[in-house]
């Protein structure tokens, strides 16, 4: 079988319009399948350069596939489970900046270049004071793209019409805000004149932004199956979810030049993305958090296990309409549709998600995603929202244990042990508390200032049901003490 090339598509040739600083699957199944569309539909004409951020790694399945590959998007649609497959085709070329960095180099001059997209993981947007200018590249993304910009500043002779839009996708809050502090810093660092970081400002945009979209990435055990039905070889490929969301928070009105929302793509434009930040966690992120721990000892491993488990569907979205969308700020239609499409996505069959592995840091994973909902919630009503009560009780059985193996605490499921990972003080607080009368394990858990960075014992009523809960749960078992909540 022949391994996708140029010949099993029409592949257009465009004008390179986008850097991407970034090769793997999320950038690929995310940014590269959009701007695809967005050709496709005559709004974008303009093609990817993709860069290696980092030193290692190899660009040679690019290379042979002609920078070709299949997205796959599986999930449910309509109620039904659905299945849709894409030859992406808007990659022109694929460079490795440490051994062609000449070649690198000289898109800093092109005319079309319009925009840079990275991914560069949540450790790639940091400021290294050891970087140096005169490296080629520089050791950091923020040292990359810092150099990048200068010599398209020095090209272009300062030309404001020459800037670029930088539309970071790291999993950072305010990642273009922090980027740029970092190219600043930098910029200072390493003594470039004044006249660069005017043109920085007010010829550069840096974007924050948020995406949302589950890359499951290459199917390793599927893809012989697939390339039968493809007709191609393909290694390449990259699986997700047909669910996506990118919001571009700009200071300055770019969507003409990035006409995603006219190509029918689901991309919000705003001078402001944290409401749709606290969206996602609050009601995805806290959704997962409130639930699965839960699910667990309820009984189940995987969270569409979970949601064909009438019990715990229930108590998930009572969860979310009762007590989560009531303290959120947007429009009331738009979280319920968001929440609808929540509960689609975890009921996705194609997406195995271990609750073992969403409960890695719960505890602090709390805090960022449902303590915020808790607390809003009894300012607002003067109670206590007795789901995520029920919730801080489950993550309290859960964590159970007294014995440390290895870094992990151990729980157990009836016969069954599993580990619990977390930071060493947590685990530590539940090796010295699990075994105190429960009425004290809840006062020590909710008063620890560094878990919650305050006394959530203070909270009127809270600790008083959380104790009531953790009773239940202990005597009853998690699915009796889930019932009796209602």
């Amino acid at each position: 079988m022949e391994t996708i090339n140029n010949k099993t598509v029409n592949k257009v040739t465009r004008p390179v319009k986008v850097i991407q600083f970034g090769e793997g699957n999320f950038l690929r199944g995310f940014v590269d399948y959009m701007l695809d569309i967005a050709n496709e539909k005559d709004c974008f004409n303009g093609d990817i350069v993709l860069v290696k951020p980092i030193e290692y790694g190899s660009l040679d399945g690019f290379h042979q596939q002609n920078y070709l590959y299949t997205v796959s998007l599986r999930g449910l649609v309509d109620g039904a489970a659905q299945v849709s497959n894409r030859i992406v085709t808007s990659i022109a070329d694929a460079l490795d900046p440490y051994v062609e960095y000449t070649r690198y180099a000289e898109l800093a001059k092109l005319t079309t270049l319009r925009f840079v997209v990275s991914n560069t993981t949540e450790a790639g947007i940091v400021y290294d004071e050891t970087d140096r200018f005169d490296l080629c590249p520089p050791m950091t993304y923020p040292g990359k793209l810092t150099k990048f910009l200068y010599e398209r500043y020095l090209h272009f002779n300062g030309d404001f019409s020459k800037g670029l839009i930088i539309l970071p996708v790291e999993l950072i809050d305010d990642n273009g805000i922090h980027l740029k502090e970092n190219v600043l810093k930098l910029t200072k660092l390493w003594g470039l004149e004044e006249g660069f970081t005017i043109w920085l400002s007010g010829a550069c945009v840096f974007c924050s932004t948020l995406v949302d979209r589950i890359v499951t990435g290459y199917p390793k055990e599927e893809a012989e199956e697939l390339w039968k039905d493809y007709g191609y070889t393909d290694h390449l490929i990259v699986t997700g979810e047909p669910f996506a969301l990118w919001v571009i928070e700009s200071e300055r009105e770019i969507e003409e030049e990035l006409p995603l929302r006219k190509a029918g793509l689901p991309v919000i434009f705003t001078d402001n993305q944290k409401p749709y930040k606290q969206r996602k966690v609050r009601i995805l992120n806290g959704a997962h958090t409130s639930f699965v721990l839960a699910s667990y000892l309820a009984g189940n491993d995987f969270v569409l296990e979970s949601m064909q488990d009438e019990l715990i569907n229930h108590f998930m979205t009572k969860t979310i309409y009762d007590e989560i969308i009531p303290t959120l700020k947007l429009p009331k239609e738009d979280l319920i549709s968001f929440a609808e499409a929540v509960k689609i996505r975890f009921q996705n069959p194609y997406i195995k998600h271990a609750l073992l592995s969403i409960s890695l840091n719960s505890v602090s994973k709390w805090k960022a995603r449902c303590m915020p909902s808790l607390i809003e919630y009894m300012e607002k009503f003067s109670a206590v929202p007795k789901y995520l009560a029920f919730s801080v009780a489950a993550l309290m059985e859960f964590y159970k244990g007294t014995e440390l193996v290895e870094g992990a605490l151990i729980g157990h499921r009836g016969e069954i042990t599993y580990k619990i990972m977390d930071d060493k003080e947590v685990l530590e607080f539940f090796v010295e508390n699990s075994d105190r009368e429960i009425p004290q394990f809840v006062v020590n858990f909710l008063s620890n200032k560094s878990f919650w960075d305050q006394d959530l014992t203070e909270l009127s009523g809270l600790a008083d049901a959380v104790t009531e809960y953790l009773m239940d749960i202990r005597s009853l078992g998690m699915r009796e003490a889930l019932k009796k909540l209602d």
